[in-house]
């Protein structure tokens, strides 16, 4: 989850509150939060707050993406364009050990393994979690990348 609009902090807590619910997620795990550079996108866009949260759900993907994109536009996000400013982005990145594609959804998040900004986060509450299709562990693959514009913060969900 990501926000780089507004009161950051705030769409985090709220969509991580909300996500608990709106996903009845069980077991819930929330990483710190991050504050890092943006990546794409216009020029001169604001730093983001970053965090990961894992669950159990018994939803199903295409299900939870509805939800997750419900929680979003109750944020304030307009989606116009990809790399757009945004009050709150939630990606569904992984599900189990589950590989998928469909029109609008892709598990593994198809460029997740790119993004130190999405696996910071996500190492530091399910380090050892094998990416399918990949083989590798959330940590091993953030390892490989420049962590330079990646800020752990003091700040919690």
């Amino acid at each position: 989850m990501g926000s780089n609009l507004g009161d950051r902090l705030g769409h985090l807590r709220r969509g991580a509150e909300q996500l608990k619910q709106e996903a009845k997620a069980l077991d819930v795990l929330l990483s710190r939060v991050y504050d890092t550079d943006p990546v794409g996108g216009p020029a001169g866009q604001g730093a983001y707050l970053n965090a990961a949260v894992v669950f159990r759900s018994e939803l199903e993907p295409t299900e939870l993406l509805e939800r997750l994109l419900d929680i979003e536009r109750r944020e304030g996000r307009v989606r116009l364009n990809p790399n757009d400013p945004r009050t709150l982005d939630l990606d569904l990145l992984l599900c189990d050990n589950l590989r998928l594609e469909r029109p609008g959804l892709v598990i593994p998040h198809p460029r997740m393994h790119l993004r130190a900004f999405v696996l910071a986060p996500l190492a530091d509450i399910a380090p050892d979690w094998v990416v399918p299709g990949l083989g590798q562990t959330v940590e091993a693959l953030l390892a490989k990348l420049d962590t330079a514009g990646i800020r752990p913060t003091d700040l919690r969900l």
